[in-house]
């Protein structure tokens, strides 16, 4: 009787069940990390290609399509794995340029329902010829 009670009361295989338990909820914890690491390269990657769409949309000669086809260009070179379906958008006006890059961030984790998107804004003052006026400086 005596060593039935030691074999019940004794601690072999206990570090087993503690692996067995703890080790999905590290990975789960260390996937997580991940997809919101992955968020926020996606953001700054966004937020890139946002740049140099405006770079390229707010020089004198240059078009909303001009801002675009850049922004397009940079996505395709840094964010083509990060981003999924991703989209560029630039408006110009006489006074404005604005360039917005966004697309949904891929997925580590296979949780139904779970759609993370970054988004990158880029806005600055379009750039034209003005004569001063007034007399000499």
């Amino acid at each position: 009787m005596t060593t039935t009670l030691r074999r019940l009361r004794s601690d072999r295989g206990a570090a087993s069940t503690q692996l067995v338990l703890v080790f999905p909820a590290l990975l789960l914890i260390a996937l997580l990390v991940v997809q919101f690491a992955l968020v926020w390269h996606a953001r700054h990657i966004a937020q890139h290609a946002a740049q140099r769409g405006l770079a390229a949309a707010r020089v004198k000669d240059g078009t909303a399509a001009d801002g675009q086809a850049q922004a397009r260009r940079s996505l395709a070179a840094l964010g083509s794995r990060v981003l999924t379906d991703p989209s560029a958008k630039a408006q110009r006006t006489t006074a404005r340029t604005t360039v917005r890059v966004q697309g949904t961030v891929i997925r580590v984790l296979p949780v139904p329902g779970l759609a993370l998107h970054a988004s990158g804004t880029a806005s600055g003052p379009t750039e034209r010829l003005t004569i001063p006026t007034g007399g000499r400086p």
